[in-house]
């Protein structure tokens, strides 16, 4: 037997007791006559202790033991005269009478502690032992709780688990694909999926009307810290359900987790909002509602005096900053370069102080007499010692920048944290998106939307104006999840691939097999998909997913620990008959 306890359960219950346990020498210290070391394993620290004087070849001994060591110690526990109350173990020790060195370690490239001075490349190449610290183990086992209580919660309403294919058709919409050549077809290629999206609705046909997977989902897409080109999906999918049955049950599940694993309760349902307000009120679909400071138009309020920028926009947006007029000119500049970054585009900003004593100061105050002015005082809501901040030019980027600089804002002036949560569903998308470079509609969320009942006539006349049966789930501002009532009926089906640009030959390729099961008698349905990294990070109060995800890739798709993607052998190209044109 390797160890009776673990290093994170034992305290003063257990004095007198003799115990054998095993880990990783975390540190070291000489002091003297007695040698401490602190030994750690996935459960805590507990401390050992060896005696000089009591036996002087097991203290010289355990002084040979360096970080990372993996030893074995018999010994037997002890009150400590020097509690530590920051260790769960600090009021023991252990009184070691042997010493067992079951394997050596060469010094570590990054100290293994929660304030490690490795960097995150670093850390990601030697991963195994970055996922020896405290923080990140906290985070893998809060990931594994989660899906735990997922399960426990999906169960108990009756969903059952089933798993989907992982080599799949490659289909044209969404990001691109992650293929894989197959050997026995050659020529052919299968698709890793981006989502069990086909399968999930052809197990509706199929009359499972409950079902869920927490199941890996493959996009070679452009990364980020919230996007890895392989991630986790909580799946699900309902028969004879509607909008109202999907945000219902998923709610109870989002309340569930905050529940169990946040110990928050929240009364009352969610707040929703639509797409529109979304975007008008924060300049974006995945809005923090944490804080107020909402977007304004003043664009009416703007033109006709002479202020080209202004005059040529088409849209002029404003938020209120509470209690900022005290701004320095560094402080505002340090926000005008801020939005001018190239990831968010705007040209310039405009402030305007409302002063404590109600007099203004404006950047623009020499095109704007003061009545001007005071009209945007008024439309901002702004109250003495504030300050607005104002951005213009096309509608879409110009809410975006906004929303960025808000949450800019919201971070400086610490109006949120992240044990503040602030949950809230985001209703009535569009159905398409109109792409300008190839003068077509795509799917906002995916071919398979319905449209809302009441919109189905725009199809024909105005698609642009047809509003989809989709929600999403937003947490804190980051987008955990969304789905859609599907369509069901292949004529509307149909219908929604000729929007897109699909000749019958096309959708047939892609989807013919879904087209026929449709035929053969396909229950209404609804379903959602919860990205359980980003889920997992929320709760975690982690920046990125790579910290929640065992064994991510960095912002170039690549795994630094195994050193992958790599090359194949010429002789695994032949078999696949396949050629490369090399780097």
């Amino acid at each position: 037997m390797y160890r009776t306890h673990t290093c994170g359960e034992l305290n003063l219950q257990h004095t007198g007791t003799g115990v054998t346990l095993s880990g990783w020498v975390q540190r070291s210290r000489d002091h003297g006559g007695l040698t401490f070391i602190d030994l750690r394993d996935r459960y805590g620290i507990t401390q050992l202790v060896f005696d000089l004087e009591t036996d002087a070849a097991l203290c010289r001994e355990a002084r040979k033991l360096g970080r990372e060591y993996v030893i074995q110690a018999v010994g037997v526990v002890r009150e400590r005269s020097n509690k530590n109350p920051r260790m769960s173990t600090g009021d023991i020790e252990i009184d070691v009478k042997s010493l067992n060195l079951l394997n050596a370690s060469i010094l570590p490239p990054f100290t293994i502690d929660d304030e490690t001075d490795g960097g995150e490349e670093l850390r990601m190449k030697f991963r195994y032992l970055d996922l020896r610290r405290n923080v990140m183990r906290k985070n893998m086992e809060l990931r594994h709780r989660m899906a735990v209580e997922i399960r426990k919660y999906l169960d108990n309403q009756d969903f059952i688990e089933i798993e989907t294919p992982d080599m799949i058709k490659s289909t044209p919409e969404g990001a691109r694909d992650f293929v894989v050549p197959s050997r026995m077809n050659p020529g052919e290629f299968y698709a890793l999926p981006q989502s069990p999206q086909i399968f999930k609705q052809l197990l509706m046909v199929a009359g499972y009307d409950k079902y869920f997977q927490i199941v890996k989902c493959f996009r070679d897409e452009d990364l980020r810290s919230d996007r890895q080109p392989e991630f986790t999906q909580v799946d699900c999918e309902l028969s004879f359900a509607g909008q109202e049955d999907v945000l219902n049950t998923f709610e109870g599940l989002a309340k569930h987790l905050f529940l169990k694993i946040k110990n928050i309760s929240f009364n009352g349902p969610f707040p929703r909002i639509t797409f529109k307000d979304a975007m008008d009120r924060y300049g974006t679909d995945k809005p923090d509602i944490r804080f107020g400071m909402e977007i304004t138009e003043i664009t009416d309020h703007t033109r006709g005096r002479g202020f080209p920028v202004f005059d040529n926009s088409e849209f002029v947006g404003a938020i209120c900053a509470e209690n900022c007029a005290t701004f320095t000119r560094k402080q505002t500049d340090q926000l005008t370069e801020f939005v001018k970054k190239p990831q968010i585009g705007a040209g310039g900003l405009v402030y305007l102080k409302y002063n404590k004593d109600e007099t203004i100061k404006s950047s623009v105050d020499k095109f704007y007499d003061e009545p001007a002015l005071r009209k945007w005082i008024q439309v901002a809501g702004a109250r003495p010692g504030d300050l607005i901040l104002i951005l213009s030019g096309e509608r879409v980027p110009t809410q975006e920048a906004l929303s960025e600089l808000r949450l800019e804002l919201g971070r400086q002036l610490k109006l949120f944290n992240d044990e503040d949560f602030a949950p809230l569903w985001v209703v009535d998308f569009p159905l398409f998106e109109w792409d300008e470079d190839t003068g077509r509609f795509y799917a906002k969320h995916h071919p398979f939307t319905s449209p809302r009942h009441e919109d189905i006539p725009l199809l024909d006349t105005d698609p642009a104006a047809v509003c989809a049966n989709a929600y999403d789930l937003v947490i804190n501002g980051v987008e955990i999840g969304g789905g859609s009532v599907r369509i069901h009926d292949k004529n509307l089906q149909k219908k929604m691939f000729e929007k897109l640009g699909f000749t019958d030959e096309q959708a047939d390729q892609q989807f013919g097999f879904l087209m026929e099961a449709f035929r053969y008698g396909a229950p209404p349905h609804a379903g959602v998909a919860f990205g359980f990294d980003r889920w997992v990070a929320v709760f975690a109060g982690c920046q990125s997913i790579r910290d929640v995800i065992a064994f991510p890739k960095n912002n170039s798709g690549r795994d630094l620990m195994i050193d992958s993607p790599s090359p194949l052998t010429a002789e695994q190209l032949k078999e696949l008959r396949l050629k490369t044109d090399g780097p």
